[in-house]
Order: structure tokens, then sequence, then C-alpha cells
């Protein structure tokens, strides 16, 4: 490996550990802004719906974490790296991500600007990440009841968001096309609260749903509600959101019965499901979930 290539990579894993520091879950990135380990089922000869389980690393954004000796061990495995992604939606900061993308005939920074005087809202200072083509990351943090999907222009042409599964390219992080840096005097601030009504803009709306048999009460049923209202498009995404919740409240062994269930009735296969809630029980609690 060529000495400028080693540099990258000491640099990326330095950048990497000092946001988990921060409490931000991260996973190695390649030059290319993807994940840096490749996955462990890539040769199965049938398709695996795998975010971990298995015990091996590969799993992309499911494999992110704050534990320093982990984040060590994935940029050994992956000495090529030279970024780092962070995690969005998970525990403490339940980030979100606001991408302000160039490549859009519209001015997104404009576009967002508009969207904020038609709704009403404003951004209070927050870390801005500047991208090498221009564009801006800002990082907001979501309630930890509100689950935040993915999407790409939904909000407005140029706007893209960041939300449960999905991750941003972190500071420091050197790709194909240059550095993502972030804008000076934003550093130090920790991500700024996302106003309600830019949070209503881009979760989705719970719509009603009937309750789920095997008998979950208060904040365990509100979870299990969540899951069954999911649509297509939502659905693993919810699940694997509402397991960490349930997990990180120590709800995640005594709701994971309900938990599928919820997402069976919403259209997920009961397999796919037991292996999603596993991997939110190996994220937040290092240990694979149990039926009880």
């Amino acid at each position: 490996m060529a000495t400028s290539e080693r540099h990258a990579a000491t640099l990326a894993l330095a950048h990497a550990l000092s946001a988990a520091e921060r409490g931000l879950a991260v996973i190695p990135l390649s030059r290319s802004k993807l994940p840096a380990l490749r996955s462990p089922h890539r040769d199965d000869p049938t398709p695996t719906v795998c975010h971990g389980e298995c015990g091996r690393t590969g799993h992309g954004v499911y494999d992110a974490t704050t534990d320093l000796s982990r984040i060590r061990q994935l940029f050994a495995a992956a000495p090529w790296a030279t970024g780092y992604g962070i995690a969005c939606g998970l525990a403490p900061h339940h980030l979100i991500g606001i991408d302000l993308d160039t490549k859009s005939p519209s001015d997104s920074s404009a576009t967002l600007r508009e969207l904020a005087l038609r709704h009403l809202f404003t951004i209070q200072p927050t870390v801005v990440v500047v991208t090498p083509s221009g564009g801006r990351h800002l990082w907001l943090t979501g309630p930890p009841d509100v689950v935040v999907p993915n999407s790409a222009s939904r909000l407005a042409p140029g706007i893209d968001v960041r939300g449960a599964g999905g991750y941003l390219v972190g500071p420091g992080s050197r790709t194909e096309h240059g550095v993502y840096s972030t804008v000076p005097g934003t550093t130090h601030l920790a991500p700024a609260p996302c106003p309600r009504a830019l949070l209503r803009l881009i979760a989705p709306s719970p719509r009603a749903s009937r309750p789920v048999a095997g008998g979950t009460q208060g904040q365990g049923y509100g979870l299990v509600q969540f899951v069954q209202a999911a649509r297509i498009g939502q659905r693993n995404t919810r699940l694997f959101w509402a397991a960490c919740r349930a997990y990180e409240n120590g709800l995640g062994d005594a709701l994971t019965a309900a938990l599928t269930d919820a997402a069976v009735r919403a259209g997920l296969d009961a397999h796919e499901a037991r292996a999603t809630i596993a991997s939110a029980a190996r994220l937040t609690t290092g240990r694979p979930a149990t039926d009880s």
C-alpha cells in the first residue's frame, strides 16, 4: 500500500474513533463512499437476508458501532478504507441527515429556505459538512419515537434525507472526488433538533391500526402498532427501528414475538422479520434476540 493510502486510512480511522466518542456509530467506507467490507453472503447460491446475525462483518450500515475496539477491528479488516460512514437513526442522537445536492438543476439551499418560510420552521445552528462537489449535509436529531426513512428528492428536488438504515459520509473522509469537511464554526456543535414542521414533512404519518394479538401494553404496544402500520417500502426499516428502541428500553426479548407478528401482518416474511429483530438485538446489546 502506498504511503499516501496508508496516511488516508490512518486519518479515516482517527476521525471514525472521534465520531464514536461523540456517540455516533460508524463503519469504514471505501473511496467510492460504499461500505469497505464486502458482504460475506455475496457468493451464496440463494439470496440471504442477514443484517449481521451470522456473526461476520460486511453487512453495511448494520456493522455500525460506537465500540472503539470493534471499530479498530473493522478498519483492520479493511485497510483500504479511506473514510467512514455515520449511521443515522440510532441512539443517542437519532441522527437525520439533510443532503443539499449541487447536482440538481435547482438551488437546493434556496429550496430549503423556501420550505422553511412556507412551513414556518427554523433550523438552529448545527453541524454542516461540505461534500467534495460543494453540497452540504445538515446534521439534525430526531425524537426517539419517530422513524425517518431515507428518501431522494421526495422532500423537494435536490434535497435527500438520510434516516434509519442510512448513513452519512463523515467529515475527514477521503473519496474519489475529494475530502468531506465541516464548515468552520460547526465542528464542535451538537446536531440541532429537527424542527417539528420539518419532521412532519420527512417522516411517514402513522396510520390507525388494530391491536396486535400477543398482548403488549404501554410503551411496547406503541412500538408494535408502529410496525403493523408500515406500508410497502417502510416495513423493514420500521421493524428494525422499533426493535432497536425496544432493546434500548429493556423490552426487546419481551416484544420479539409481538414485533414479529406485527411485521408479518404488515407483509414481511416471518424469517426476514426475525432476522431483522436479531440484527437490532446485536446492534444494541451485542447478543442475539430470544423469543419470550
